[in-house]
């Protein structure tokens, strides 16, 4: 099974806590403060892998975790850091963080790798908060915190040269003659339910071509495979277009012609400027003499199109088609990249919020909450006062008393700390 879109979920790795240990040995004065670091969280890294060709694994399993830092030790021994979880991505995929829809990274080189989200930093010992006045800090630092996401990989095949048109065209038959590929051919639509990859071999040189299939009127819109297909359109430089010339399903090849097009416009203008060829498919059921196809023809060229008369399944013409489209490839120049706005991945480490304290009202009681000042309620020590006494001053600055306050806080009120309440007094 062609799997070219997957949701999922990836938690980095927390960071260690710094250890609280103080040197206890025999003939050692003032052994003072030993608490070593915290190790670092492990980090969630893509890297693509050529060997890969769907994103099937990411269909069965949805969660991805790194590992967790080691907490410090005596001795001012470091905590371990934690291993960084690699996984693997076909090339041509596409990294989206769901919650905002930007893009996070386009993998297309052969181990090419970033990280997704950066695991937590360790946290200090107790050996950096030792001063002058602090002789002895019964405290240190929590480890930072992991970062959570759900991911959206998007698969967009790597092809040099697209097979478009409508369904039951010939495009699958004159795959299969060009390449080595093997695509299931039936004489009904939608045959293909999945693009089809083949390496085309001519003149000593060789390039990939796709099979893009599921193309109907609407397919801009969604309907028909249009929107799982169009996508694999994008990344390519020449275009086929086949046509059936025959009419054999009753149509008017024309109006295919200028339905399809208008289709690959509607989808992505930009596609209206890449190298077309156009394939006049089953040219052995009504002949190149004949009116039909001579009017076909006319009409195309004079929109600035070459046409190949092909008959895929008797290998009529298709070397000729071949060789324009490796010639339009060799002169096809690499279009100037769109600007594209990406996912900043270390917004949570450039957080303008990071240092607010929210203070609000819940029923009788109130809350105090914040990102920082969850990480130093986690590095408390709440069997020490001068551990407490620095979480309240931080609290105190950074006028979350004097907003509850201004909410109806009074002596004796309830105080939600996170996990923690206390009740509140007046000193003065």
């Amino acid at each position: 099974m062609f799997v070219d879109r997957a949701k999922i979920f990836i938690r980095s790795g927390k960071g260690g806590n710094g250890a609280v240990s103080f040197r206890r040995e025999p003939f050692v004065p003032e052994g003072g403060p030993d608490g070593g670091d915290g190790g670092d969280g492990g980090n969630i890294v893509f890297i693509g892998d050529r060997n890969l060709r769907t994103l099937m694994d990411f269909r069965y399993k949805r969660k991805y975790e790194a590992e967790n830092g080691q907490d410090g030790m005596k001795k001012k021994r470091y905590g371990k850091k934690g291993r960084d979880l690699i996984i693997k991505v076909p090339l041509g995929t596409v990294v989206i963080d769901e919650e905002s829809g930007l893009p996070m990274k386009d993998i297309t080189v052969d181990g090419e790798s970033f990280i997704a989200a950066k695991g937590g930093r360790g946290g200090k010992g107790n050996t950096h908060f030792k001063n002058s006045v602090r002789q002895a800090p019964n405290f240190a630092e929590a480890g930072g915190f992991a970062k959570e996401r759900n991911i959206i990989l998007e698969l967009k095949m790597l092809a040099d040269v697209g097979l478009v048109g409508f369904p039951n065209v010939g495009k699958s038959s004159l795959l299969s003659i060009a390449t080595s590929a093997k695509p299931k051919i039936e004489n009904y639509h939608f045959t293909t339910i999945a693009p089809n990859l083949g390496v085309v071999s001519i003149f000593d040189k060789s390039f990939v071509m796709a099979d893009i299939a599921g193309i109907i009127e609407g397919a801009h819109k969604g309907l028909g495979l249009g929107l799982k297909f169009l996508k694999h359109i994008e990344r390519t430089k020449v275009l086929i277009h086949v046509v059936d010339v025959s009419g054999s399903e009753g149509r008017n090849p024309i109006e295919d012609f200028e339905k399809i097009n208008k289709e690959l416009e509607l989808y992505n203008v930009g596609l209206k400027k890449k190298a077309q060829i156009v394939c006049a498919n089953k040219i052995d059921l009504i002949g190149e003499d004949s009116e039909e196809y001579k009017e076909f023809k006319v009409y195309v060229e004079e929109r600035g199109y070459k046409v190949f008369p092909t008959s895929a399944p008797i290998n009529l013409g298709v070397k000729e088609l071949l060789t324009e489209a490796l010639a339009e490839l060799e002169q096809a120049v690499d279009e100037p990249e769109e600007e594209i706005v990406y996912f900043d991945v270390d917004k949570d480490d450039k957080d303008p919020d990071y240092k607010t304290v929210y203070a609000e009202k819940e029923g009788n009681s109130y809350r105090i909450s914040g990102k920082q000042l969850q990480k130093i309620f986690d590095s408390t020590n709440f069997n020490d006062m001068g551990s407490l006494r620095y979480l309240y001053k931080y609290i105190e600055k950074s006028g979350a008393i004097d907003k509850l306050i201004e909410l109806g806080l009074s002596e004796g009120d309830t105080i939600k700390l996170f996990n923690f309440e206390f009740e509140y007094f007046d000193e003065y």
